[in-house]
């Protein structure tokens, strides 16, 4: 089975159901701990009460500096959604760092962006090295990735499509929600990735709701194809991909024809006069809240709620 920890400003926790219980460590990043297992299992077997959950306040787990990568349109659902069609060729981006924050942090919006989206995303917490030339298959992957979290890849969507700049649009601070919890697999554990499902939903509408049977790039396979030009440490992060349901959608065909005509700065002002009629898009004042479980519980996630305001 296996097990969730949270981080706070107290350091490290192993949480069991409702408590929590100090995991005895000097590690002080996410690579740190996951070479400290034992003492992580320790806590687990500990017969301590422990502390209430709702009395911590729990920072992201995966510790910064690291690498942050991302595919993109890992799903069938967000594929569709993006007007997409045939084989798509897997692809991947670089998020900063700086984007990681907090699962109960405020998504902050940058006062120039308008179009500010969600993309609720299972993290790849590694747990050892992943060196360029490397082939990683199913049965390797307990080798390569030490645990699993949820994360947000918060989109500025007027950057992104204007710009066609994933590494601006996707990196400013706050921009990557992670946590509560990290959840450190054993190797039976991987069997049941294909079970989790992927919910966010935005002031309790539910907007995205898959299992990770509708990725297109699994994993292993997009371990290997990293590989090919990126090497990965324990505690960096693999953001999977996101299914559809996001606020942006690509337009009807016809609409997408006309608008190839134009020229770059009237279609982009066609556009987004167009979007801005779309309410799915992120305000100040909401509020996302984002899960990833199995549906036995095998693996859960926790709970991650953020709200949405504007910078200062």
């Amino acid at each position: 089975m296996s097990t969730n920890v949270l981080r706070t400003t107290d350091g490290w926790w192993v949480v069991r159901d409702n408590r929590a219980v100090p995991v005895d460590t000097k590690a002080a990043t996410t690579a740190e701990l996951i070479a400290d297992r034992q003492a992580v299992r320790e806590a687990a077997r500990s017969a301590a009460p422990g502390t209430p959950v709702a009395d911590l306040v729990a920072l992201s787990p995966v510790t910064t500096p690291c690498r942050v990568v991302a595919q993109m349109v890992n799903y069938r659902s967000h594929a569709r959604d993006s007007g997409f069609t045939g084989d798509i060729p897997p692809a991947f981006f670089r998020k900063a760092s700086g984007s990681v924050s907090g699962p109960g942090d405020a998504v902050v919006r940058p006062s120039h962006v308008k179009f500010l989206d969600y993309e609720i995303e299972l993290g790849l917490v590694m747990g050892a090295t992943l060196l360029i030339g490397a082939t990683v298959e199913e049965r390797d992957l307990p080798s390569y990735v030490a645990g699993l979290v949820i994360t947000n890849d918060v989109s500025a969507r007027d950057v992104q499509l204007t710009k066609t700049q994933f590494y601006e649009a996707k990196s400013y601070p706050t921009f990557t929600p992670t946590g509560p919890h990290l959840a450190l697999l054993e190797p039976e554990d991987f069997a049941h990735l294909p079970d989790l499902r992927l919910r966010l939903s935005v002031n309790g509408e539910l907007r995205q709701d898959r299992t990770l049977a509708d990725m297109i790039v699994r994993p292993a396979r997009a371990l290997t194809l990293l590989a090919r030009f990126q090497t990965l440490d324990p505690g960096d992060l693999l953001l999977t991909g996101t299914p559809g349901g996001t606020a942006l959608k690509a337009p009807p065909k016809p609409v997408e024809k006309i608008g190839a005509l134009l020229p770059p700065a009237m279609k982009w002002k066609a556009f987004f006069k167009s979007q801005a009629r779309n309410p799915r898009y992120l305000h100040t004042g909401d509020v996302i809240t984002a899960t990833i479980a199995t549906p036995d519980g095998r693996i859960n996630l926790g709970e991650q709620s953020t709200p949405v305001t504007d910078a200062k």
